[in-house]
């Protein structure tokens, strides 16, 4: 599949999703595995084109998980951003906005074993991938805690899991932000991602004349595809051998 790949010239910028494309899905976020040289090929990477992490993740937790390497980064889909030079953009949540549905997600998760409910900050994730018998009532849950904070807020779904966040913010609008700034700006982006939030970035991507590429099965608006984390961490380092003595 690696050969079925866009030909990449150097003048890319990277945008990689982490979940499901770098790391493989763990049952609970924190128990997530990094693969040996996986962030020494990021390093290698960022030293030969840029590149930024799009993640659901909150940022911090992606410092955390790849320390001591701190890239560019769009977290909670992009609710987020810490662009190159370092300045970080956050979309404006209150508290109380965001408190009561907090609350009342986590009393229903608390009363229905095997469901997670993980509070991001700005977005609330409410996993059911260790009960998927338990997807409908976890779609009402969410939809219910939707209902109590109005209209700034929008449901999605991913890969077992119904998240909650700020109206207007996604994957693709970090990406198209990252683009107007440097080192991105002029280049060609090259998006990867596995899920349904990913199909933003796709859609940005795509309208940019840029690379999409889907890791995994499933419908999709990338033009390109990988089957797994594997096959992702090959193709960059394919990409690092090739262009880093040049």
């Amino acid at each position: 599949m690696l050969d079925r790949l866009p030909v990449l010239d150097r003048n890319e910028a990277f945008f990689l999703d982490v979940d499901g494309t770098l790391l493989d899905i763990a049952e609970h976020p924190d128990d997530v595995k990094l693969r040996s040289g996986l962030t020494g090929t990021l390093a290698a990477l960022q030293r030969t084109a840029p590149v930024a992490l799009i993640s659901g993740r909150p940022i911090a937790a992606l410092d955390r998980l790849f320390a001591p390497l701190k890239l560019p980064a769009a977290g909670q889909h992009g609710a987020e951003r810490r662009a190159a030079d370092g300045q970080v953009h956050r979309a404006v949540v209150t508290e109380a906005a965001i408190g009561q549905a907090r609350s009342y997600l986590l009393a229903w998760a608390r009363n229905h074993h095997g469901i997670l409910l993980e509070d991001k900050g700005l977005t609330l994730a409410l996993h059911y991938r260790a009960a998927p018998h338990l997807k409908a009532e976890a779609g009402r849950a969410s939809r219910e805690a939707l209902r109590k904070l109005g209209d700034g807020f929008v449901l999605g779904s991913g890969n077992m899991v119904f998240e909650i966040r700020p109206r207007g913010w996604d994957k693709g609008r970090a990406i198209a932000e990252f683009m107007r700034e440097p080192p991105f700006a002029g280049r060609v982006p090259v998006f990867a991602g596995d899920d349904i939030t990913d199909e933003d970035g796709f859609a940005v991507v795509n309208r940019m004349g840029g690379h999409s590429i889907k890791v995994g099965a499933g419908p999709t608006a990338a033009r390109w595809r990988l089957a797994d984390a594997i096959q992702v961490l090959t193709w960059l380092d394919c990409y690092v051998q090739r262009f880093a003595t040049q």
